[in-house]
């Protein structure tokens, strides 16, 4: 099931005590929907506590190693690579591919391979469930920190990073850029984009997300796939029962680095003592008054939540991804640098592509 969102009868929401009135935001994103970010740009990651840390890439990128030294042509790159469907206001019309548009009937425009090394991808799910916290932030916002991290780790003179908004209707995709500058843009172009209300619908899921930016985006790399990882209507625990997105993403591992970044709140896990209180499902019409003062109806909700989040850590680890789970109530920061520390004994055993497959 989706993250609950605690209905107006049960009174004063389960906040921290002590939480600042600029953590408004968060705090009535437990009764609707919130309408600003909760955490501002220049606080994302702090930059002087990442210099000492590399995220450590294990698979063969394409390239020479030109990461770390300027290209040796100017601009994106020369040679041809893939044709893709054009998109209005994102794409260079210059860049069109009128031989594919002419056979096709539809605008196509023609990548170019650029004299990088490194290209990073990040999926962001910002889904009504991600609109939810109870610790001073939401999980939409804490994604976005967990991506900002990852960037600033990530980055090297001349690499790339670009991004994926999933909504429920679409997938909005940010071009890739190298620079410093380049990745705050993108960072505030998630920050500002307008939140998704509950019980919104759309055919985009995280399955179809993935298996399009695996479509789209042929050169290896890194991809980042930041999310809660749950899927509406899915009450499934049985660790056995592979969830829907488990196939898109093994798939996408086959020739990429790949990280899952797992945000949740504190209150998805550990019910709190309030009483009488709604549980609303904010993407499916799922609603239910529970009885938070008995222990045993909390034990079981206890339960039933550590069951299915160890599915989806389970998940992950069969297609073979790397796996951080990032809680609203911790340091993100502290937890990505605890990751990367113990990554790099793994990385090269968790990475290991298929039988037949090139590293």
């Amino acid at each position: 099931m989706a993250a609950p969102s605690f209905g107006p009868p049960a009174g004063p929401p389960p906040v921290r005590s002590g939480v600042p009135p600029r953590d408004a935001g968060a705090v009535s994103s437990v009764l609707g929907t919130p309408t600003r970010a909760t955490i501002p740009l220049n606080k994302l990651a702090p930059e002087a506590a990442l210099r000492r840390l590399e995220l450590t890439i294990v698979r063969r990128l394409e390239g020479y190693l030109h990461g770390d030294h300027l290209g040796l042509l100017p601009g994106p790159g020369s040679e041809a690579n893939d044709a893709r469907l054009y998109i209005a206001g994102e794409d260079d019309v210059r860049k069109i591919d009128w031989a594919v548009t002419a056979r096709t009937t539809v605008p196509y425009v023609r990548d170019t391979v650029s004299d990088r090394e490194l290209e990073v991808w990040a999926l962001l799910d910002v889904t009504p469930s991600m609109n939810w916290g109870t610790e001073g932030v939401t999980k939409r916002d804490l994604g976005i920190a967990a991506i900002a991290t990852i960037g600033f780790l990530s980055q090297k003179m001349g690499d790339r990073f670009g991004g994926y908004v999933m909504k429920p209707d679409k997938l909005r995709r940010l071009p890739a850029r190298s620079g410093r500058s380049a990745l705050y843009g993108l960072l505030r172009t998630m920050l500002t984009e307008p939140f998704v209300p509950d019980h919104a619908t759309g055919p985009m899921t995280l399955a179809n997300a993935v298996e399009q930016m695996s479509r789209a985006q042929r050169r290896r790399g890194l991809r980042v796939v930041v999310s809660d990882f749950l899927t509406p209507g899915d009450h499934e625990l049985d660790p056995n029962e592979p969830p829907e997105w488990e196939r898109s993403m093994r798939r996408l591992a086959v020739r990429n680095q790949v990280l899952a970044i797992e945000v949740v709140d504190r209150r998805e896990i550990e019910f709190p003592n309030v009483g009488d209180m709604l549980i609303r499902d904010p993407e499916t019409d799922f609603e239910r008054y529970v009885n938070t003062a008995d222990p045993d109806a909390r034990a079981r909700m206890d339960a039933a939540s550590s069951a299915q989040r160890e599915r989806i850590r389970i998940s992950l680890r069969r297609a073979g991804v790397g796996h951080i789970q990032l809680r609203t109530d911790r340091d993100w920061v502290a937890d990505i640098a605890r990751f990367v520390l113990a990554y790099r004994r793994v990385a090269s055993m968790l990475h290991a592509p298929p039988t037949g497959v090139t590293k």
